[in-house]
């Protein structure tokens, strides 16, 4: 009796240790419960149009719902600072322009997170940046608006979303490379920006071609130029601004998936192939939105990020551009 006791008790530790490792085993199944998707800018930007696209398919993908979560404000420190806070479990993720994991240490002394500590999951996209200005601005070119601040120094103003936003440190840029002086509007988004360059508020914004080429087809701006090496396939007829009389300008904006620092390598792994796939699927929407995706592995962003980091440092020392 004692034997069969005992064997009893042994059968039933193994199937409590059985159900216990199949319980844990569910519980390492990742996602097992809602993925946020953290836009650290306003809706309606190129950043919180790409995350929904991307929210949508992993949504599909995965067995648990994701959702995006706007959180804005503070040169978008606000919400880099939420995610960088957050558990490093995979569940908040952030979808990020270039400033606040690039660009913002360089400028702020006092941030509530560290950009170089979160951990790079995937490259999502990049698009070029374009020179957006309002209709009745009296210059048609970047030779003629580069006349017009040197004989008005001081007078043209720019719009931006915020200190450290690829917008602010491309004008940076043209004022050192033009030989002019802006005065620098930031805003709470691209949107709002784009609206006042619309309504005539301020004078120019860059802007991605994906929010600006409609207002431009649409009579409501002009374009002067295209922040990349080459001419824009969607709107060849519109030059370069290196080809306009300022070799070298390159301002493009890219957007990247990070998560909160310490995030462990598997579940980084995990979504980062699932990502990928998505974006496999997304081609002719990113194509609609002018956007070209960027492929490639957890350590093939973090190098990307460093290089754009090094870039625009760079710009800011030249152009001794500051946060105000």
């Amino acid at each position: 009796m004692r034997h069969l006791a005992g064997l009893t008790s042994i059968a039933l530790l193994a199937l409590s240790g059985l159900w216990h490792a199949d319980r844990a085993g569910a519980q390492d199944v990742f996602p097992s419960r809602i993925v946020r998707l953290v836009v650290p800018a306003a809706g309606g930007s190129t950043t919180d149009t790409l995350a929904r696209l991307l929210a949508d398919k992993l949504g599909h993908a995965w067995p648990q719902s994701v959702i995006v979560e706007n959180i804005s404000g503070g040169a978008m420190n606000v919400g880099a600072e939420h995610v960088a806070r957050a558990a490093p479990d995979g569940y908040t993720l952030m979808v990020s322009p270039p400033s606040p994991v690039s660009i913002n240490h360089l400028l702020y002394r006092e941030l509530g997170y560290d950009p170089r500590q979160f951990v790079a999951v995937a490259l999502l996209a990049k698009v070029p940046n374009a020179l957006v200005v309002r209709k009745d601005l009296p210059a048609t070119s970047i030779k003629e608006l580069i006349a017009y601040g040197k004989a008005n120094p001081g007078k043209l103003t720019y719009g931006s979303q915020g200190a450290g936003s690829t917008a602010h440190l491309s004008a940076g840029e043209l004022e050192v490379l033009g030989g002019i002086k802006m005065v620098h509007v930031p805003y709470r988004g691209a949107v709002p920006a784009l609206n006042d360059v619309i309504a005539g508020h301020i004078d120019m914004f860059f802007d991605t071609l994906t929010t600006s080429v409609p207002f431009w087809r649409g009579g409501k701006v002009n374009i002067l130029g295209i922040a990349d090496a080459e001419r824009a396939a969607a709107v060849p007829e519109i030059p370069t601004i290196a080809e306009s009389g300022l070799p070298g300008f390159r301002s493009i904006t890219w957007f990247a998936l990070v998560a909160p620092p310490g995030t462990p390598a598997a579940i980084v792994d995990k979504i980062n192939a699932d990502v990928t796939a998505a974006f496999r699927d997304l081609a002719g929407k990113l194509q609609d939105l002018r956007l070209e995706p960027m492929p490639g592995s957890p350590a093939d962003a973090a190098r990307f990020i460093a290089d754009e980091t090094r870039l625009w440092g760079k710009v800011i020392e030249e152009a001794k551009i500051t946060a105000q």
